[in-house]
């Protein structure tokens, strides 16, 4: 596919309430091979009545260039339902593109590379829950919504790491016990159980890039940045999030930048979450560490610009999963939206282990 690469002052003029954003993120060398493809893609939304749905961890040309609704899963997934678009373009993962398309089944979902999966996603399969709920009958089965269709479709609601304390407190009222499945992420499950009296079943998936943070990397961060606010996502190990001194969801730690507006601050997530914040608060600076998700990278100015042209790479759920998936991920989004900053303050304040039962 040729494209049209020249970088003219027309295209500068269009690019440029983006450049403002990245300038400190992006070199200018880089921005004039970003800059013609963020006008192509941009002009070809219009055209084909397509949006662009861009998570917390795409690169910065893509979240402040392309992006028409940006955020997490939770975010993500309600813009979803409302858009009334005739394309949806996913810039994100395998599983977001499903559940674009489980609330969406008459739109067009694409997703610009086939290959960007999850670790966490693939950890766990539908004929997995199914096992599980017989082991377990009669208890409510909470999914994370970083799953596949076919698993939210043996599921009872999903959840987000924003609101997976309320989903759990949820359903627990709901089926009138005192203990809930939560899968698959065994971290999430750890930091829910901190700051809940329900029991937690939990099942021993993870995610590859939030598992590789230590409380060693934050020792490391302390020391050479005595003044720097630490943030943390739950989906971390829970010693990470006891040493921390916030712990949250992308959208949370993204207030919390955005509202206090520490001086320095590192992110305990996804390289590009920092690059993203940082395009919104110029005054606070971001410090490293940061762990880079391969396939959130598989995305691309020019795989998007692709998959518009193309409108390729379309994502489809068989219906009749699609309809049992439905109703978990509705059922989340019919909850009222969790609190934020959403403080894990019970992690912090207990201090130690929490135990969960394994499945």
């Amino acid at each position: 596919m040729a494209y049209d690469v020249e970088f003219t002052p027309e295209v500068e003029a269009l690019t440029a309430p983006a450049w403002a954003k990245v300038k400190d993120q992006v070199t200018p060398l880089e921005w004039r091979v970003h800059a013609p493809l963020i006008a192509q893609i941009n002009r070809l939304k219009a055209e084909k009545n397509a949006v662009i749905l861009a998570h917390n961890y795409m690169t910065p040309e893509i979240f402040h260039g392309v992006g028409d609704y940006v955020g997490d899963s939770l975010g993500l997934a309600r813009e979803a339902a409302r858009s009334d678009a005739r394309i949806i373009v996913q810039a994100g993962v395998h599983f977001m593109a499903e559940t674009s398309k489980v609330l969406c089944p008459d739109k067009t979902v694409l997703i610009p590379d086939l290959r960007a999966g999850c670790s966490l996603a693939s950890s766990i399969t539908g004929a997995d829950v199914r096992l599980i709920k017989q082991r377990y009958p009669g208890l409510p089965v909470v999914t994370y919504v970083n799953t596949t269709a076919d698993v939210k479709a043996e599921t009872d609601i999903c959840c987000t790491s924003a609101n997976a304390v309320q989903v759990v407190e949820w359903a627990a009222r709901e089926w009138g016990v005192d203990k809930v499945i939560l899968i698959p992420d065994e971290y999430l499950a750890r930091n829910v159980a901190a700051q809940t009296d329900v029991k937690i079943i939990a099942w021993a998936g993870s995610c590859e890039v939030h598992k590789r943070f230590t409380v060693e990397d934050i020792a490391e961060m302390r020391l050479a940045y005595p003044g720097a606010e630490i943030l943390a996502h739950p989906e971390c190990p829970e010693d990470v999030l006891n040493a921390a001194d916030f712990a949250g969801s992308t959208a949370a730690m993204s207030n919390y930048v955005e509202t206090r507006r520490p001086k320095q601050v590192v992110l305990i997530t996804e390289c590009s979450m920092a690059a993203n914040v940082a395009g919104d608060v110029p005054d606070v600076k971001f410090i490293g560490p940061c762990n880079m998700c391969p396939h959130m990278k598989r995305i691309t100015l020019r795989n998007i610009l692709d998959a518009l042209q193309k409108e390729q790479f379309e994502v489809t759920v068989d219906p009749a999963i699609a309809d049992r998936a439905r109703l978990a991920v509705q059922r989340m989004i019919d909850l009222p939206p969790p609190a934020i900053p959403a403080r894990y303050d019970l992690v912090k304040a207990r201090g130690h282990h929490v135990d969960v039962e394994m499945i």
